[in-house]
């Protein structure tokens, strides 16, 4: 189990009032379903159950903690108002149930956030203000507007009415799937696996917490080591992409979690493609992320009762097709074949009744004619194809091969 101090600061999340929170919010947030899936628990040979916070109103867990925050508000807070610094499921998570409520709110962006969420937030009232190249400028401008015009600040994790309520969701999936020995967490700044792990350790001290970051951005596992995190980079995973920690979540339950399993891009990808194609959900790659921990450390979760919590599912949609097209891309199924031919009429012809009499299909086909790899005379061809799998693509390449076509995989 990992090490950690604790603090008196975080004596209020308890599971007493995690269950008070749960009955707070109850009605006002979707009871989202637990499922076992037969599917991924023989690929990954856990017994898996998912928790599908994707279907949430907003899309992502992040309600549970701001609707529990907001409903405990006092009559002169509420007026006054509530003001946050998130790009993403926090920033639309307040703003929906804040003018639910009648809270006015104001929502702090980086410049650089996608249009797509800057409207979502606009369109649940929400005053937005662009500001900065980060989230720590937009963070520091939001601290400045919260004195400037005396709001009410909501922390999207370092907050222990925001832990409590995502606490809400262990208690859930323990209700649905008492038998769970495991528990697979994103983590992020740490608030849902803080308020889980309370819950979870309190009600079963014996089942496995394991946390999950970016490989990029293990701020959590850096700061249980005492290490200074050196990491960063554009991930998919942007939800988790937290370069530090909070304090309150660290000390609330880094001493509850056994394991933190880093993924890399990779894994949330394949992650992600799974969920769509085998659960037919939409995820996010934060979302994502405890799948992609049990693909890339299938032994720490070998034989084990899993619950995973899909904590998101606000992925763009060219960013999802992507992550598809490249899914069909590592299985084999989209391949681009380069082969030298001779410059005359015809041989793209020949070539395609190759592949087609074979039952693939051509997608684009590139023509390098300047390429001096190729003879004077001659012609470089990327052909892409599709096909049913790895080894239908090596037939392809058999056939062009046996044909004089000298194609080699790209």
């Amino acid at each position: 189990m990992l090490a950690a101090q604790t603090d008196p600061s975080t004596s209020a999340l308890t599971l007493d009032a995690i269950r008070a929170a749960a009955k707070r919010i109850e009605g006002q947030i979707e009871r989202t379903p637990m499922l076992r899936s037969r599917t991924l628990s023989a690929i990954t040979g856990a017994e898996v159950w998912i928790k599908f916070e994707n279907l949430q109103f907003t899309s992502a867990f992040k309600e549970r903690g701001a609707l529990n925050k907001l409903l405990q508000m006092g009559a002169d807070e509420k007026r006054r108002g509530v003001i946050a610094a998130s790009a993403g499921n926090h920033a639309q998570a307040l703003a929906y149930h804040a003018q639910r409520l009648g809270v006015p709110t104001t929502i702090v962006m980086p410049k650089a956030t996608p249009f797509v969420k800057v409207e979502q937030t606009r369109h649940w009232g929400a005053e937005v203000l662009l500001e900065g190249d980060t989230f720590d400028d937009a963070y520091a401008h939001a601290c400045t507007v919260c004195d400037d015009r005396n709001l009410v600040f909501v922390h999207p994790f370092n907050d222990i009415d925001i832990m409590i309520g995502q606490g809400t969701t262990a208690l859930e999936m323990l209700q649905d799937a008492p038998d769970l020995d495991t528990l697979v967490v994103p983590i992020g700044g740490g608030g849902l696996i803080a308020g889980m792990a309370v819950a979870a350790k309190t009600l079963k001290p014996d089942i496995r917490m394991i946390g999950v970051e970016a490989e990029m951005y293990p701020s959590f596992h850096c700061r249980t080591r005492g290490e200074t995190m050196k990491g960063g980079g554009q991930t998919i995973a942007e939800g988790i992409a937290v370069k530090q920690v909070g304090d309150l979540p660290f000390a609330a339950a880094g001493h509850l979690i056994e394991e933190i399993v880093l993924v890399p891009e990779s894994g949330f990808e394949r992650a992600v493609a799974l969920l769509a194609t085998i659960e037919k959900t939409v995820s996010e790659g934060a979302g994502a992320a405890a799948l992609a921990a049990l693909l890339v450390a299938p032994d720490t979760f070998k034989g084990r009762k899993c619950g995973l919590v899909i904590s998101g599912g606000n992925i763009d949609t060219r960013l999802l097709a992507s992550v598809l097209e490249r899914s069909l891309v590592r299985e084999g199924r989209i391949a681009i074949l380069r082969f030298i031919g001779d410059d005359r009429p015809g041989i793209l012809a020949t070539v395609a009744r190759i592949i087609g009499d074979r039952g693939a299909n051509i997608l684009q086909v590139e023509h390098h004619r300047m390429k001096l790899d190729a003879p004077a005379k001659g012609v470089e061809f990327d052909i892409e194809i599709e096909t049913r799998d790895a080894r239908h693509t090596a037939e392809i390449m058999d056939a062009l091969i046996a044909a004089g076509y000298n194609a080699r995989r790209l």
